[in-house]
């Protein structure tokens, strides 16, 4: 709400004070704009082109008056499911209670027991394979990672900068700008450098011949794009009471009847 002398600028504070009421009419939402004022600070030459090579001088860390980060999104872990492997002793325990099973049964479920007992004798081979397997090459591994050391390398933190350099255009907040000044050796100087490097600069070149690399600013299109046209110009005329018409009806015949009367 002030300004850069540190003024209370009145626009500003009557934006402020209509956008408090949008409550009760939202149009007044509208007025927050009077009370934003913008940060975006730029040189400029004689032709109003912006020279990419004019800097300011920040007397702050980086850090200070950075953008915050974005926030990442936590992607949730999906949960595998884990098979259920059957233990050799649970199918010894099956085929036990099979045969107690088949002592009063015929040919057919002697014949299914041994069937489960083969089957159960199969796993638990494949099982001591696999052990014997998987020993061996935790073995070898343990042998490389003895034969190589761990190196863990600690990256250096390296100090901030008490300085740093803006370039032109660039956005410098209110609060940023105290700690801002010109640097009177380069090229493009402004005109009055006992300002604060905000807003816009009026810059001259102390070099004219030299070659320069200079910017132009694009004006906003009138055309509107991916937008709705906006609607034709009219008059909008409030609509007519009912009571009020009828009034004016009759005011009118009272004058006709008068007249006529004079008339006469």
């Amino acid at each position: 709400l002030g300004s850069r002398n540190g003024f209370t600028q009145m626009t500003s504070a009557v934006g402020m004070v209509l956008w408090l009421q949008h409550w009760h009419w939202y149009p007044m939402m509208h007025m927050f704009s009077l009370a934003l004022t913008p940060t975006y600070t730029i040189g400029l030459n004689k032709d109003f082109k912006f020279p990419k090579t004019f800097e300011i001088v920040c007397n702050s860390k980086p850090s200070v008056f950075a953008y915050p980060r974005k926030l990442e999104e936590k992607k949730e872990e999906k949960k595998k499911r884990v098979e259920t492997v059957t233990l050799s002793t649970t199918a010894k325990e099956k085929a036990r209670q099979a045969r107690k099973r088949a002592k009063g049964g015929g040919a057919g479920d002697a014949m299914e027991v041994e069937r489960e007992e083969e089957k159960a004798e199969t796993k638990d081979d494949e099982k001591g394979k696999e052990s014997g397997t998987a020993g061996e090459e935790g073995e070898a591994m343990d042998v490389e990672k003895a034969e190589e050391p761990e190196k863990k390398v600690k990256k250096k933190r390296e100090p901030e900068p008490t300085t740093f350099r803006i370039n032109n255009p660039a956005r410098i907040t209110n609060a940023q700008s105290l700690v801002c000044e010109f640097d009177l050796t380069q090229r493009y100087r402004p005109i009055r450098t006992d300002e604060k490097p905000f807003g816009v600069i009026i810059l001259t070149d102390s070099t004219p011949g030299e070659d320069e690399d200079l910017g132009a600013i694009k004006a906003p299109s009138l055309e509107p794009e991916g937008e709705c046209a906006p609607p034709e110009p009219f008059e909008w005329t409030p609509p007519e009471d009912k009571e009020e018409t009828e009034k004016a009806k009759e005011e009118v015949k009272e004058t006709d009847m008068k007249d006529a009367e004079d008339g006469k």
